[in-house]
């Protein structure tokens, strides 16, 4: 008699959730991207939303909150309300780094959010002005360390992981070349085009037609394996084990969001991911397609969190 109580208690918890499950969605979602529109975050999410928004049958409507180095639209979506409505584009490193870059956050970035899924992955490229007598990582690491103090990298500014993958190389190399910083990307190549400056660490697909062209010469991408769209250009990896930085995408909900809402969100949107037409259409815009279960996301941003702290306090850098 215990047993059926018990079972019969069970089965009553369980069916508020399934029928939170069933009827999900009733309205619109709101997908929150911490930059502002145009950049990759943006790109990526407009290349599978309009897919996902039709398989849950209604629209996921794209919300760009810029500002504070993406703290902005962290605690926007940290304190909206967990009823799966208000979802958050995550750049999982962006977000690791500055719960130590930032002396204070009004968000945690394990305890505030709920991991729904891995989204995707893209690479950065380590380039070199032509003018440098350097063609892969371990001449410019003899080269650095013959001529200590002359040659920097540039980055899209201090704290961000453009930068603080040029501290990796500098920790695991043993060299000391010197940061740079700029506002952002954009800026960073071209002055290492120009000749300004002899290294840039900067997304692949910004790189790569500069690479082709001859105008740069590629050291090495950031990735543990040579990327699919370019593998003539060796991974750092292949000098310096166990180097690895990528720019990894994910969503995530806020806190409490019920596990029946999270379970389908993952399902739909893994789905999504997988279709070869959206998987084709992100891949053509320099993305891998990586997706997960909400746990493997929760246990990637704690290891996240653990990688980029020691890199982060070693590089003297603060934010406001």
């Amino acid at each position: 008699m215990r047993k059926i109580i018990l079972a019969l208690s069970v089965v009553g918890a369980l069916l508020p959730m399934l029928a939170i499950a069933q009827s999900y969605p009733t309205q619109p979602i709101k997908l929150i991207i911490p930059f502002a529109a145009g950049g990759p975050s943006d790109v990526l999410a407009r290349a599978f939303t309009p897919k996902l928004g039709e398989n849950l049958g209604q629209p996921i409507i794209i919300e760009n909150k810029p500002g504070a180095g993406a703290n902005l639209a962290a605690e926007y979506v940290a304190n909206a309300k967990p009823d799966g409505y208000t979802l958050f584009l995550m750049l999982v490193g962006t977000q690791a780094i500055n719960e130590t870059l930032y002396k204070k956050l009004n968000y945690n970035v394990v305890k505030d959010f709920a991991p729904v899924s891995l989204v995707a992955s893209s690479s950065l490229m380590l380039v070199a002005n032509p003018s440098v007598p350097v063609k892969n990582v371990a001449e410019l690491i003899a080269f650095d360390k013959a001529n200590p103090g002359k040659v920097s990298f540039g980055s899209s500014g201090a704290g961000t992981p453009l930068h603080l993958a040029g501290e990796l190389f500098n920790t695991q190399a043993g060299t000391n070349i010197l940061h740079v910083p700029y506002k952002g990307a954009a800026p960073a190549l071209t002055d290492v085009l120009g000749g300004q400056i002899q290294t840039a660490i900067v997304g692949t697909p910004a790189a790569l037609p500069y690479v082709k062209s001859g105008k740069l010469t590629a050291l090495g991408i950031t990735s543990l394996k040579r990327s699919p769209s370019a593998p003539e250009i060796p991974a750092i990896s292949e000098t310096l084990p166990k180097f690895e930085v990528e720019l990894v995408y994910a969503i995530v909900a806020p806190a409490n969001t019920p596990k029946a809402i999270i379970d389908k969100l993952n399902s739909q949107l893994v789905n999504v991911l997988n279709n070869s037409e959206i998987k084709s259409q992100i891949n053509s815009k320099g993305f891998d397609v990586v997706t997960s279960t909400p746990n493997q996301l929760g246990d990637y941003i704690k290891s996240e969190l653990t990688k980029w702290g020691p890199i982060v306090k070693k590089s003297g850098v603060t934010a406001e």
